[in-house]
């Protein structure tokens, strides 16, 4: 007996994303291909010749399943279904909650063929008759006569005598997607690819001494959570463990990832131990994992800059500069550095520094193409201070050119209808120049108290803002400064005898220096906070460096030179970059306001800002 499939079956179902709203199309005929055992689910691409879609099957027909009542090739008829997103994809999930079988295995996957020569359709009419017959409800088939019945269990069990002993083991294990692990899990089994290696690293705290090391692992998903391995996990898995190499890894635990220091977007993070398993993928099926990208406008890095949260770009190159050697100071090596400048749609721009095998291979092919304006998109990238704003790649930056993502069709017919003839400017414009560096002053401006009135600011992680503000008081008698390593600027200690003993260094130096750590008050229209300052911040408020300082207090005097130092100081307008933490004192937490960065007052650039300040009050009413 001839079986259908519904023509523009998976059409239908998408653009009826539930039952509810699918009012008399519910009997749809799909045909089944791909069917095969993920987790404890089958799973298959369901197909009406034009079209598929990605779907699984309700678990209580599994029986059918294994049984040989439903196959692949073979057709069955959809009554109850839904539609789910397929996390961080534009693709959909077709959920089939009830369904009945049409057919057993067909000959052939169904394709629809369109013919527009009626030559060629009467040469070919009577094998379309005897195999197919186009009607309204469908596509008609007949089911492969010849066919020996094989249940899904059986083709397995034959598919996994003809297959290598690693491929046999590889079908026996129900691996889960990164996304669904969870502290609270028994056994899991991940497969996934090593896409970052840290190296090997020593440590040494009140327990004793040890080795660690960290590296990144990407599923097929290309979900990502990183795993750290302590002493014998980390000497037995270290040389293991190769970049590239695709791994079915157990036995681990997770934990909540500390916010403070992770650099992937995932809630956990993992540990392995001695006891877990590694073991490698081969002679089977591998992955390349998708790469994916959170983008961060080139206008919004400043609240990035010397954190240690990683960041992902999109941008249109603007300039490429020859490949430079740079001598690393640690161990005197030469290593390949190139500087490009990129845009994005807020019309500012960002230097980008490559490193490495990306300024010898990406870079260079950049350079060669870099009056076409290529699109890049880049993974990973560290935020610095440097001229204000600037990015630099690391050991696991991806960098794509000219990607096949909406993003970048986007950027890029932005910057050829507009973006091309649109003025640029750079990120760090209006920036302090200070090493300690800050990201604009003007794009973020909020007052004292809009700080103050808000406790609970910097509970997560810390806050930063822009203030324009002035130094209302610096306490004469507060400890402003601290002996220092003149190698690590770590505090030292006097030692026995004479000198001065760093912890950090290990060493005995006849000399130190001094470094501020000072404690301010400073005001504006709105109120006033107490802010801490460090060593190179305080020196632009207090106008010279703390040694200086320090021979100024010993000099005798009721109004000494030190106290008028001091007093030259306050009631001086600057702009602040300041971030916001909570700290907690006598079972209380409080606000703690550090000084990231000082700069003195561009009045070209406040005025700008105010006029733009102005603007936006009109706007609004």
């Amino acid at each position: 007996m001839a079986k259908w499939v519904t023509r523009d079956a998976i059409s239908t179902i998408l653009a009826n994303p539930s039952p509810d709203s699918a009012s008399g199309l519910l009997e749809i005929v799909v045909q089944v291909l791909d069917l095969k055992l993920t987790g404890n689910r089958y799973t298959f691409n369901a197909s009406d010749g034009n079209m598929k879609l990605r779907a699984i099957f309700p678990s209580n027909v599994s029986s059918e399943i294994t049984s040989g009542s439903i196959q692949n090739k073979g057709l069955v008829k959809i009554l109850d279904y839904t539609l789910n997103d397929i996390p961080n994809k534009s693709e959909k999930y077709l959920i089939v909650k009830k369904c009945e079988t049409v057919s057993p295995a067909l000959d052939t996957e169904i394709k629809a063929e369109v013919k527009t020569e009626e030559s060629d359709i009467a040469s070919k009419k009577p094998k379309l008759e005897n195999d197919a017959k186009t009607e309204g409800a469908g596509i008609i088939l007949k089911p492969k006569q010849e066919m020996v019945s094989k249940s899904a269990a059986q083709i397995v069990y034959e598919q996994r005598d003809n297959m290598a002993p690693s491929a046999r083991m590889a079908m026996t294990r129900r691996v889960h997607p990164l996304v669904s692990l969870n502290p609270y899990q028994g056994n899991w089994t991940i497969k996934v690819r090593l896409t970052s290696k840290g190296n090997m690293r020593t440590y040494k705290n009140a327990r004793g001494e040890g080795c660690v090391f960290n590296v990144e692992l990407t599923d097929e998903d290309g979900t990502q959570i990183q795993a750290t391995m302590f002493n014998e996990a980390a000497r037995k898995f270290y040389e293991k463990f190769q970049l590239g190499k695709v791994y079915y890894i157990s036995k681990g635990t997770l934990k909540v990832a500390n916010k403070q220091f992770k650099t992937l977007q995932n809630d956990y993070e993992m540990t392995l131990n001695e006891s877990s398993v590694v073991e490698e993928a081969v002679n089977e099926e591998t992955f390349i994992p998708e790469t994916k990208f959170n983008f961060i406008p080139i206008d919004q890095l400043g609240p990035y800059v010397n954190g240690r949260e990683l960041v992902d770009i999109i941008g249109v190159v603007q300039s490429v500069t020859s490949v430079s050697n740079i001598k690393r100071k640690i161990d005197n090596e030469n290593i390949s550095k190139r500087d490009m400048t990129v845009a994005d749609e807020t019309k500012r721009t960002v230097v980008v520094s490559l490193w490495n095998e990306l300024a010898n291979n990406a870079g260079q092919e950049l350079f060669d193409i870099a009056d076409k304006s290529p699109i890049v998109a880049i993974k990973s990238l560290k935020v610095s201070d440097f001229q204000g704003v600037s990015l630099s790649t690391l050991g696991k930056s991806t960098l794509l050119i000219n990607p096949d993502m909406p993003e970048a069709k986007n950027l890029r017919s932005w910057y050829d209808s507009e973006g091309k003839g649109s003025s640029m400017a750079s990120v760090g414009s209006g920036l302090s120049p200070s090493k300690s560096g800050a990201r604009s002053m003007y794009t973020d401006r909020v007052s004292l108290s809009h700080i103050t009135g808000n406790p609970s600011l910097g509970e997560e992680k810390p806050a930063f803002f822009s203030i324009k503000a002035f130094i209302s008081l610096i306490r004469p008698e507060q400890a402003m400064w601290y002996r220092a390593c003149k190698s690590c600027n770590k505090k030292v200690t006097e030692a026995v005898g004479s000198g001065y003993w760093c912890e950090g260094c290990q060493k005995n130096d006849e000399e130190c220096s001094l470094r501020y750590i000072m404690v301010s008050k400073i005001s504006d229209a709105s109120g006033e906070a107490w802010v801490s300052g460090f060593n190179e911040e305080a020196e632009r408020i207090v106008g010279c460096p703390a040694d200086e300082l320090d021979k100024l207090k010993s000099k005798e005097g009721e109004m000494n030179a030190y106290q008028q130092k001091l007093k030259e100081a306050t009631w001086v307008p600057h702009l602040f970059r300041v971030s916001v933490t909570q700290n907690e004192y006598n079972n209380e937490k409080r606000q703690r306001i550090t000084v990231r960065a000082v700069a003195p007052i561009d009045f070209a650039e406040e005025s700008r800002f105010l006029l733009e300040e102005i603007k936006k009050m009109r706007n609004s009413q």
